[in-house]
């Protein structure tokens, strides 16, 4: 087979291309061109088998499905005096998506009783064409591009998987196939119940299938037994990215998948084959390698995200814990346990009332606002009254006068309640907001809220912000945030992938130098001197506690934020009681990763 460096398209004419008459150039030529034309019939009734032709024309024509065919015309040889002539030529075949298939062929012409006609013969099409042959394009696609991590390690790798479909109309007795395909499959899915197989099956249109169930291929060895004779049940393999681990990133992950799915898949490849009457593969006349992508790496680290999903483990209730680069925002782990996930992905969506970790928005706004130093003396009394409403410590502690910085670190409720009242109605606010509580982030794939904090009118709302109750709501997303922005200096962007931009608005100002520099000594107390105490082993930790009440008062979240060199994280146990829960959590996760 020869294939064309250049072929020149000639535009589609019933005129011959040698000059007037009805001889072998025009026949020729007028073939190829309503070949190119698309005109089958007209091309088939110039040979001396125009059904055949037709036939064999019309096939090629509509599995090529051509955008346009170039044709150029060689040489039509005739010797002097002979009924005989030869022709070659080249064709061009413009296919869909930018795919070119080119080669030369050759047919031969004769006259019979004045009249040229081509002698039909498959080959006339391609060379390689033989008589009860077919062509068909395959398409071939490379395997996908795996997911890692930004350590190199894969999180999401290809892997063969097996789809499970039931055709109820080939099913017979499709509750007692449900129940079949229900009992097999519950312990790998446990949303298959027999149930819901045959209220999916009783929505179907007439005609149509049934989804059930997408399984690994070692999973499927190990039920085929006990369903692949099922009436009404076929099975279809796949190559999907799947995670390496399956115990490890099960809500984060396939969220990072349906960011990929595209990029991962690279160029696909084709090939021109021929195929006999059964529809087996005969030659390839053409192939164009597919070219697989290049592996996408994510921000996430596989080793933080092991080591935040374990820290979580022990925990009985609803917990979250996102954990970030403060330089870079980018995102390390995203992680909550099962009970968490029943109320969906609370670990970027969640909204919870803050609790005392909200006294970093307090402290920021005081200092900023020049109300207070981290050494200024201060009262903790074991109860404020601001106009009617008691305000406690836990416990009813009280410290009497001591620093800011000491009442920050044993989270005096009293203190910070009067300190808010001092503020202008938008002062938490706007501190909030410069921490990155109120920032809106557009990540690819993800859905995230920071939380919101509206501006308190009356002294009461405004006592009740400034410990983290009232009207504040965050997610652990968002204090994961605010942590980055005290240890780094900037609100971060937060990313997911390498590369890929992340929309951002709603950010607040850069916080004042000397005003970190106090946020980072008033967190590192709470550690050392405060109420963190059980991290204290630990090297450089920051952070807060924070202990929130919901509903009628008699429930609390237990929260602990913090920092550690260039890793900034939030654990929200929601529920928890106290934050001490929270501070265990984030001990197992530092010493995991450190």
């Amino acid at each position: 087979m020869v294939v064309l460096g250049v072929v020149m398209a000639l535009a589609v004419s019933g005129c011959a291309l040698f000059g007037g008459g009805d001889g072998p150039d025009e026949v020729t030529d007028e073939f190829l061109h309503a070949l190119a034309d698309g005109d089958v019939n007209r091309a088939a009734d110039l040979t001396d088998a125009p059904d055949s032709a037709r036939a064999v024309l019309g096939q090629v024509r509509a599995a090529l499905a051509p955008e346009s065919v170039g044709v150029r015309i060689g040489r039509v040889h005739t010797a002097t005096g002979s009924a005989k002539a030869d022709a070659a030529f080249d064709l061009q075949w413009h296919l869909p998506r930018g795919r070119n298939w080119a080669y030369s062929s050759a047919a031969q012409l004769f006259e019979e009783k004045g009249a040229w006609k081509l002698h039909w013969l498959p080959s006339v099409v391609h060379p390689d064409l033989a008589a009860q042959q077919t062509i068909a394009v395959r398409e071939v696609r490379p395997e996908p591009a795996p997911v890692v991590d930004r350590d190199g390690m894969a999180l999401l790798s290809p892997q063969s998987v097996i789809g499970v479909v039931l055709d109820p109309a080939k099913a017979g007795d499709v509750a007692a196939v449900a129940d079949k395909l229900a009992t097999v499959l519950h312990p790998l899915d446990g949303t298959i119940t027999k149930q819901s197989l045959v209220d999916g099956a009783k929505a179907l249109k007439p005609g149509g299938t049934l989804p059930v169930a997408s399984l690994r291929a070692t999973d499927y060895q190990q039920v085929k037994q006990s369903i692949y004779e099922l009436p009404g049940v076929r099975f279809a393999e796949q190559t999907r990215l799947l995670p390496v681990d399956r115990t490890v990133g099960a809500r984060i992950l396939p969220a990072l998948r349906s960011v990929v799915e595209h990029q991962v898949l690279g160029e696909a490849g084709w090939r021109v084959v021929t195929l006999n009457a059964g529809g087996g593969e005969v030659a390839e006349l053409f192939a164009q390698q597919p070219k697989a992508a290049d592996a996408v790496v994510s921000t996430l680290s596989r080793k933080v995200q092991a080591g935040a999903e374990s820290a979580l483990a022990p925990i009985a209730g609803p917990a979250a814990l996102v954990a970030m680069r403060p330089s870079t925002g980018e995102l390390l782990a995203v992680a909550q346990n099962a009970k968490a996930d029943e109320q969906g992905m609370i670990a970027l969506t969640g909204r919870y009332p803050p609790g005392s970790t909200f006294k970093l928005a307090t402290a920021t706004a005081a200092l900023t606002s020049n109300v207070v130093r981290a050494d200024t003396p201060s009262d903790c009394p074991s109860t404020v009254t601001i106009d009617s409403r008691v305000v406690p410590n836990d416990d009813l502690f009280s410290l009497g006068t001591v620093p800011l910085s000491s009442a920050f670190a044993h989270s005096c409720n009293t203190t910070f309640a009067k300190l808010a009242t001092r503020l202008p109605p938008a002062a938490l606010t706007g501190a909030a907001r410069d921490l990155g509580i109120g920032a809106d982030y557009e990540l690819p794939g993800l859905t995230t809220i920071t939380g919101s904090v509206p501006p308190a009118e009356t002294p009461v709302q405004r006592a009740e912000n400034g410990f983290g109750q009232g009207t504040v709501l965050a997610s652990p997303f968002g204090m994961a945030v605010a942590m980055s922005t005290v240890a780094s200096g900037h609100i971060p962007v937060p990313t997911l992938l390498r590369g890929v931009a992340v929309g951002s608005k709603n950010l607040g100002n850069p916080i004042r130098p000397d005003v970190l520099e106090s946020l980072r000594s008033m967190t590192r107390e709470v550690v050392t001197a405060g109420t963190a105490g059980a991290l204290k082993e630990l090297p450089e930790v920051h952070g807060k506690t924070g202990t929130a009440q919901f509903g009628d008062g008699t429930q609390s979240h237990g929260w602990f934020v913090g920092y550690e060199g260039d890793l900034a994280f939030s654990v929200l146990l929601v529920g928890g009681g106290t934050s001490k829960p929270a501070v265990e959590v984030a001990h197992r996760f530092l010493t995991s990763v450190g």
